[in-house]
């Protein structure tokens, strides 16, 4: 009894006792000078915001990471159900979707993701972003359905908005821009 009495008394004061200001303090050791500070690594961009050899780069690496891990791991048959493109890079929402999940990736494989990192990376990122690229009506629904006809083409986006005047009539260009023909 006299022991846990004990025990209860310290651990009281070290719960109400403040740490040393140096870890070394209670040892008569003064502390240490500290490091240099780095600068923290540069905020990740989208893909598209980057231009030039930055956006080479970077469309290089994602590349690597489509070819030898995202599709041979994840991309299933090719099918009409899950059209698929072997020039990818050229359509820019694909660009987009895929270097989102691979940055994602990068984030959830990261040790303090947690051991349920990737599966939250599965649940919430991989399965959205195939889907969406690989849907039948979506940015490859153009391009290749069987793997035995390779097929590429690019789809045209939607004109851009025309915004109404005051009048309610809309109108088709702004002042002193000239209207360009539609097919």
């Amino acid at each position: 009894m006299d022991r846990t009495a004990e025990q209860a008394r310290q651990l009281d004061t070290l719960a109400v006792t403040p740490p040393p200001a140096s870890p070394f303090a209670a040892f008569g050791i003064p502390g240490l000078p500290s490091l240099p500070s780095q600068p923290p690594p540069p905020e990740p961009r989208p893909i598209l915001e980057l231009q030039g050899e930055e956006y080479e780069n970077e469309l290089d690496s994602l590349t690597d990471w489509v070819d030898g891990y995202l599709m041979p791991a994840y991309g299933a048959e090719v099918t009409t159900a899950a059209p698929w493109c072997d020039q990818w890079q050229e359509h820019e929402g694909v660009v987009a979707w895929l270097h989102a999940l691979w940055m994602a990736l990068q984030q959830h494989k990261d040790p303090e993701a947690g051991l349920s990192g990737m599966f939250v990376w599965h649940r919430d990122f991989l399965t959205h972003a195939m889907v969406a690229v690989r849907a039948p009506g979506g940015p490859l629904s153009a391009c290749m359905t069987d793997p035995d006809r390779p097929a590429h083409r690019l789809l045209h986006s939607p004109p851009p908005s025309v915004r109404p005047s005051d009048t309610g009539v809309a109108k088709p260009e702004a002042a002193g821009d000239p209207v360009e023909a539609t097919e």
